[in-house]
């Protein structure tokens, strides 16, 4: 399919387009998600989770590294890699289960994982870039939907 770009102006645009994209999540999905602190990834799950009729308050899990969020079409399961440095910290902390999700996961700092890692079906990469005060490009692209 090849990649996908978006301009948000501000962060509740950013949040739109993780509406539409929970609205339109099947189970099984995978969201990969790179980019800076304070460029918007959390803002993007919130969207995510009202997409999928969860009412529940989303915040980032930096210090759980998982949020499970049940109540929406979908259960969405919210990582958050930030503390985790190799390979070996994110198996034995147990989160592979979430690697083959059911219901949407979405796992922030994802490129603290590599590539063959990912199941390649039902995986979304998303990276999102700081272009100014509040504007962001958010660029994805869907491996075998």
């Amino acid at each position: 399919m090849g990649m996908t770009t978006i301009i948000s102006h501000n962060p509740t645009e950013t949040e739109a387009v993780g509406e539409t994209w929970g609205r339109a999540a099947n189970r099984g999905l995978l969201i990969a998600l790179s980019g800076d602190l304070g460029a918007g990834k959390t803002q993007l799950v919130k969207g995510i989770a009202r997409g999928l009729g969860i009412t529940t308050r989303v915040h980032s899990p930096t210090f759980t590294l998982v949020n499970v969020y049940p109540g929406g079409r979908l259960p969405l399961f919210h990582l958050d890699l930030y503390r985790l440095e190799t390979k070996e910290q994110i198996f034995s902390a147990g989160l592979e289960e979430y690697l083959q999700p059911d219901g949407v996961a979405v796992i922030e700092w994802a490129e603290r994982m590599s590539n063959d890692e990912f199941r390649m079906e039902n995986l979304r990469r998303v990276q999102i870039e700081i272009l100014g005060e509040t504007e962001r490009r958010i660029s994805y692209e869907d491996f075998g939907a």
